[in-house]
C-alpha cells in the first residue's frame, strides 16, 4: 500500500509537468489544425535554454521567463519558415515536416552542448516523509509552479483579448474572421505560446531530473498521449490527460517495470482511439 501511494503521489507530480507541454501543444492543435511533433526539440531547446539563465545567476521563474521567450520565438520561426506553408496540402505534410524540425532542433542542440546529462545546480534538499511516504521538497516546488502557470494560461485564455480570440478561431475559424479575428496573427500568436509552454515544460523536466538532448524525444509520445487522452484541442482535457497519464506511468512500474513505463503511451492512445477517438473531453473545447 506505502508503495502504491507513493507512486500515485510521484504521478501527480509527473502529471503535473507534463500538462504544461501538454497545453501548449493541444493549443497549437487548435488553432493551426496539425500536430507539431517539433515540440520534441522545442522541449529540450527550453530545457537547455532554462539551465544557461539558471546557470548565469537567474532565479527559477526568471529562467522559465528566458525558457518561454526562445521556445516561443524558435517554434514560431519554424512554424512560419517551414510548417504554414504546408498545411493548405493537408496536416499530414505539416506533421512530417514537423518531425524533421524536431530532430534538427535536437541535433543543434547536440552540436552546442555535447551529449552529456546535465543538472540543475539546485541545493539539496532533504525529503519530508508521512509515515513511509516520502515529500520531495524541490519536486513539490517544481509543482506548484506548473500548477501556477497552469492556471495563468486559463486565465489569460478567460479574460484576455488574445485568449478568447484563440479560443474563437479554435471554435469556429470561418466565423471568428467574420468577426474581424485575424486568423493569421491569431496562429502566430498561438504558435508562439504554444511553443512556449513547451520549453517552460521542457525546464520544468529538468528541474525534476537532468537534462541532455533527447530530453523532450523522451516525453513526446507521453505529451501527445495525454492531448489524445484529453480530446486533441482542448485544454482541460489535456491537463486531465497528462495527469492520468503521469499516475499510469507510475503506477505501472510497479506492476511491470521501469523498461516498459514507455508503453503506457501508446496504449493509452490505442485503447482511446479504439473507444472514444474524440477523447475524454472531446476535441476543440480549448
Amino acid at each position: 500500500m506505502t508503495l502504491l501511494v507513493q507512486a500515485l503521489l510521484n504521478g501527480l507530480v509527473s502529471g503535473a509537468l507534463l500538462a504544461v507541454p501538454a497545453i501548449g501543444f493541444t493549443a497549437m492543435f487548435a488553432v493551426l489544425r496539425f500536430p507539431n511533433f517539433s515540440v520534441s526539440g522545442i522541449a529540450t531547446l527550453g530545457a537547455f535554454a532554462g539551465y544557461v539563465a539558471y546557470g548565469a545567476g537567474l532565479q527559477i521563474v526568471g529562467s522559465l521567463a528566458v525558457a518561454f521567450a526562445i521556445a516561443g520565438a524558435a517554434g514560431l520561426f519554424l512554424d512560419r519558415a517551414a510548417h504554414m506553408p504546408l498545411v493548405k496540402q493537408g496536416a499530414l505534410p505539416a506533421a512530417i515536416a514537423s518531425i524533421a524540425s524536431g530532430l534538427v532542433l535536437e541535433n543543434v542542440v547536440r552540436l552546442l552542448f555535447g551529449n552529456d546529462m546535465r543538472g540543475y545546480d539546485r541545493p539539496i534538499a532533504r525529503d519530508m516523509r508521512i509515515g513511509e511516504v516520502r515529500f520531495n521538497p524541490q519536486q513539490l516546488e517544481t509543482m506548484a509552479i506548473a500548477l501556477a502557470i497552469m492556471l495563468a494560461v486559463f486565465a489569460a485564455l478567460a479574460f484576455t483579448r488574445i485568449g478568447k480570440a484563440m479560443r474563437a478561431s479554435a471554435d469556429n475559424p470561418d466565423l471568428a474572421a467574420l468577426k474581424g479575428i485575424r486568423p493569421q496573427r491569431v496562429a502566430m500568436m498561438a504558435s508562439f505560446v504554444g511553443m512556449g509552454l513547451v520549453g517552460m515544460g521542457g525546464m520544468l523536466l529538468g528541474l525534476d531530473s537532468s537534462i541532455d538532448p533527447l530530453t523532450g524525444t523522451r516525453v513526446l509520445l507521453s505529451i501527445f498521449a495525454a492531448a489524445v487522452l484529453g480530446g486533441l484541442g482542448s485544454a482541460p482535457g489535456a491537463v486531465l490527460g497528462a495527469f492520468l497519464i503521469g499516475i499510469a506511468e507510475e503506477v505501472s512500474v510497479l506492476v511491470v517495470g521501469s523498461q516498459y513505463r514507455a508503453a503506457v503511451g501508446f496504449f493509452a492512445i490505442l485503447i482511446v482511439l479504439s473507444l472514444r477517438p474524440r477523447g475524454l473531453l472531446g476535441e476543440r473545447a480549448f
